[in-house]
């Protein structure tokens, strides 16, 4: 199924109607959330809107393909990734810093796994590789460990928050937010550092 545009930087409009239909306007033609699913693993961007109201709905879209996806067995999701992840829904600071860093880590993570792919090219039908890409697997799963552990409370307890006076409710100070943005860039250094050493 060809999903073109005519621009490549345009996303794909997608319009969703009260019945639930989903409609490419691109191809003239009803698709499903699996034809969605197939547009993103092609690189294919697009944007779904809400036929009546014009409200763009594209993220409860690829939450719902997400949600499909895992009730069909393709469990990518751990259950304490799924915990942690609504633990930190209504606390303002996650929701400020949490979205970044996740975006630059799922980033970081589809690079090396590029690089995977080049290295089983580049040595197709010679010794495979096994050293490195154990060691590639190795950095993406401490990446995401250490992205959740960063953010997660439990992590701050540890490493001796629980030693320190509690502030009044509702109190968290400008230059917390700043030190832990600097947390943020710093780690994202790391990150960057891992994957030009795996390169």
């Amino acid at each position: 199924m060809a999903e073109a545009t005519s621009d490549d930087k345009t996303p794909v409009t997608i319009k969703k109607y009260a019945n639930r239909r989903l409609y490419n306007t691109a191809t003239s033609s009803y698709v499903t959330l699996d034809h969605l699913c197939q547009m993103v693993k092609d690189g294919v961007d697009f944007a779904v809107y809400d036929a009546k109201t014009g409200d763009d709905i594209t993220r409860s879209v690829l939450t719902q393909i997400i949600v499909e996806e895992e009730a069909k067995g393709q469990n990518l999701l751990p259950i304490s990734f799924l915990r942690q992840l609504i633990s930190f829904y209504g606390d303002n600071m996650q929701q400020m810093l949490l979205p970044r860093y996740l975006d630059f880590s799922m980033k970081s993570f589809t690079d090396n796994q590029e690089k995977m792919r080049s290295y089983m090219e580049d040595t197709f039908g010679s010794v495979f590789p096994f050293g490195q890409f154990e060691e590639m697997s190795k950095q993406n799963l401490a990446m995401f460990e250490r992205t959740m552990q960063f953010f997660s409370p439990k992590a701050e307890a540890e490493n001796g928050a629980a030693d320190r006076p509690e502030k009044p409710a509702g109190e968290t100070s400008t230059r917390e937010i700043e030190a832990l943005q600097d947390q943020i860039d710093a780690m994202q250094q790391q990150l960057k550092k891992l994957g030009e050493k795996s390169g």
